[in-house]
């Protein structure tokens, strides 16, 4: 029998949102300003009157726009090195390690971008889909090669991503009203279930 895991990652297998964390840590000074700058659009987003695309995107380019990808990485990689065991949930960690990898394909499938969630990613042995930045000759545009991997946009991609591959059985693990289409698309699925 063939089954595919499709995990969310903030909050579902993290304790914390993983993009403000990276941010601070990649530019402290810059972060301070940044999120300063965008406390209004902040506000307009909890209150529903913006798109979450356009802030992430606005936030993210505010401080890496510009920077290169092999520093951009290399920073990514620190970051996963000295955060993941106080920001990963260890009953996540633990379920991720006991699944039978013969019979099973396992992806985090992330709203988050690729460049900070590839380190866990890759560690746990698991497939990324997320929301992918846009490098130019190295370099971080600010801008995004794919629409935000939130809501439906997250069935979109799994759908991409699997499109030639049947399994038995798709099962979800999500957090938040953005997970909903994912959890709805899967055959099993499981909210805040390592909460």
């Amino acid at each position: 029998m063939k089954k595919i895991y499709l995990f969310d990652f903030d909050g579902t297998l993290t304790y914390k949102d993983t993009m403000f964390l990276f941010l601070k840590f990649y530019a402290p000074f810059q972060y301070r300003i940044s999120f300063i700058q965008h406390i209004p659009l902040f506000v307009l987003l909890k209150l529903k009157l913006t798109d979450a695309e356009k802030v992430k995107k606005s936030f993210v380019s505010s401080i890496l726009k510009g920077q290169s990808q092999e520093k951009i990485e290399k920073k990514a990689q620190q970051f996963f090195d000295q955060n993941f065991s106080t920001v990963f949930r260890e009953n996540a960690l633990e379920f991720i390690q006991n699944i039978d990898r013969f019979h099973v394909d396992a992806f985090i499938v992330s709203a988050s971008l690729d460049i900070w969630v590839k380190p866990f990613a890759h560690y746990l042995k698991l497939q990324l889909i997320a929301t992918q930045a846009e490098f130019v000759e190295g370099v971080f545009t600010g801008n995004f090669l794919t629409p935000n991997c939130n809501g439906v946009e997250k069935v979109n991609r799994i759908k991409q991503t699997i499109a030639s591959k049947k399994y038995d059985k798709i099962i979800a693990f999500g957090d938040t009203s953005g997970d909903q289409p994912m959890l709805k698309f899967a055959n099993e699925s499981y909210f805040k279930f390592f909460h």
